[in-house]
């Protein structure tokens, strides 16, 4: 059994304790991921897996320039500590730091895959980070390419279409391997099988992880880029730095008035605002008589004369209109008995 000098947890312990609490995270027997208890079983998870990473890293058990037979089978389920460590690093649900555990996430799952592609476990590459083709086609605009379709935009096509029929094949495969492991997991915890039932064990489950790797890769960057656009839409409809908006106080509203005289009587404007109210202005006139008694009576107003001398005038106008009146008619009458040009004599013929 590997262990670290100086004592402290084994590495199968820590393996066996990091795949458990993946796999009682995993069956979601908790109503929601984020709950306390599911976290804390997340936080235990990758407490044990970092320290079994570090200790596989310190033992040196796998190496990129190593053939899979010289890996001994008892060492080969180590191989998916990454990917154990790529899952529960998703699970965690601070909404603060979620574009920091997709990246380390990413990272973990790359590195599974990288090792298993240099064991021969996985024909595929780790997929490439999203923007890659995009700065490429970037950089060929730039350089003057002149082509329909230059070398990124056709890698891009192709990588499209591997990635399409290597998904189909890992949907075909994944019923096939969830069904042999079931039914070869009993003879390995129970101590029942052989090294090569152990081996192909753990080779069955590497590659079930190779799958899930890739399907967490994909989900992954499709997260990012909704992450980028939704930080870009916040950014465009922020106001740019150094210009907040200054709190106005707010204006005073006014009535401009026709000019400085209806100023000056109006005041405030019309409608001008009122000084006292009809009871005030009652009160006042009383106080007033009683300081200088009943006033004198007051003389007829001009009114009356205004009036006459209207109605006098309007007669005299209906006057001179029926003499106008009389004037017209006898000059039609006139015209009717005296034909044009009557009276002049002086351009006889």
């Amino acid at each position: 059994m590997a262990e670290l000098p100086g004592g402290g947890a084994r590495l199968p312990e820590l393996l066996a304790t990091g795949w458990r609490l993946w796999e009682e995270v995993d069956a979601g027997t908790e109503p929601s991921s984020g709950a306390p208890a599911v976290q804390e079983k997340v936080r235990q998870g990758l407490g044990a897996l970092r320290q079994a990473a570090a200790m596989v890293a310190e033992l040196e058990l796998f190496s990129e320039n190593e053939e899979l037979e010289e890996v001994a089978s008892a060492d080969l389920r180590y191989l998916a500590v990454p990917a154990l460590l790529g899952a529960l690093t998703l699970r965690q649900v601070d909404a603060s730091r979620r574009r920091e555990h997709l990246e380390a996430a990413r990272a973990h799952f790359c590195r599974f895959l990288q090792l298993c592609r240099a064991y021969g476990l996985s024909a595929a590459p780790p997929p490439a980070a999203p923007g890659a083709e995009e700065e490429e086609e970037e950089e060929e605009k730039e350089a003057g390419s002149t082509g329909a379709r230059g070398p990124a935009a056709q890698r891009s096509l192709l990588a499209m279409a591997a990635g399409r029929q290597a998904k189909i094949e890992r949907y075909k495969q994944k019923k096939e391997l969830e069904n042999r492991l079931a039914s070869m997991r009993t003879f390995v915890d129970s101590g029942q099988a052989d090294e090569d039932q152990i081996r192909e064990f753990y080779l069955l489950q590497i590659q079930k992880w190779v799958n899930i790797s890739f399907e967490e890769i994909e989900s992954i960057d499709h997260e990012m880029v909704i992450l980028r656009n939704r930080d870009a839409a916040k950014q465009s409809s922020a106001p740019p730095h150094g210009t907040a908006r200054q709190v106005r106080a707010p204006l005073k509203p006014f009535i401009l008035t026709r000019d400085v005289v209806q100023s000056k009587v109006f005041g405030a404007g019309y409608p001008s605002l009122p000084t006292m109210t009809v009871n005030d202005w009652y009160d006042q006139r009383r106080r007033e008589e009683a300081m200088h008694g009943p006033s004198a009576p007051q003389k007829p107003s001009d009114t009356a004369d205004e009036e006459l001398q209207k109605q006098q005038q309007e007669k005299k106008e209906e006057e001179d209109d029926e003499e106008a009146l009389k004037k017209a008619r006898d000059w039609d009458d006139w015209k009717d008995t005296h034909p044009r040009g009557y009276g002049n004599r002086q351009n006889m013929g």
